[in-house]
């Protein structure tokens, strides 16, 4: 428990003398790991999981393809999603994560909000 308290009163002294929060590096993050998979880029998405590095090339693969049919899906359902946004993001220092909540712009004009855990692995945020 002890180790736990050091290492979030670390991270919280590296955000505050960055003046860049954990939220905001964290947020920006996975919006960009979703802006990977809304143009196709989906290798990219999937560096963007902690621990991605080291899955089979054959998971890999399966992933890859679920990523394909979700943005088919999407394309039919909603003519495609168009933009994510930002709408937030708090700390759980408990589970030593971030919760990012993006929300899905669809070519139909509606929404939806979803949230995205993330955690520091290796020293970049990344997908839990």
């Amino acid at each position: 428990m002890k180790h736990l308290l050091t290492l979030v009163i670390a991270l919280l002294l590296l955000c505050a003398c960055s003046g860049t929060s954990a939220e905001e590096m964290a947020s920006l993050a996975a919006k960009g790991y979703y802006e990977h998979l809304i143009q196709g880029e989906y290798k990219h998405f999937l560096a963007g999981k902690a621990g991605a590095d080291s899955l089979p090339e054959s998971y890999r693969e399966q992933l890859i393809t679920g990523y394909k049919q979700f943005m088919i899906q999407q394309e039919k359902l909603h003519h495609g999603i168009h933009e994510i946004r930002i709408v937030g993001a708090k700390a759980d220092t408990l589970l030593q994560c971030v919760n990012v909540f993006l929300v899905f712009c669809f070519g139909d004009s509606t929404n939806e909000q979803f949230s995205v855990p993330m955690v520091e692995y290796h020293g970049a945020w990344r997908m839990k």
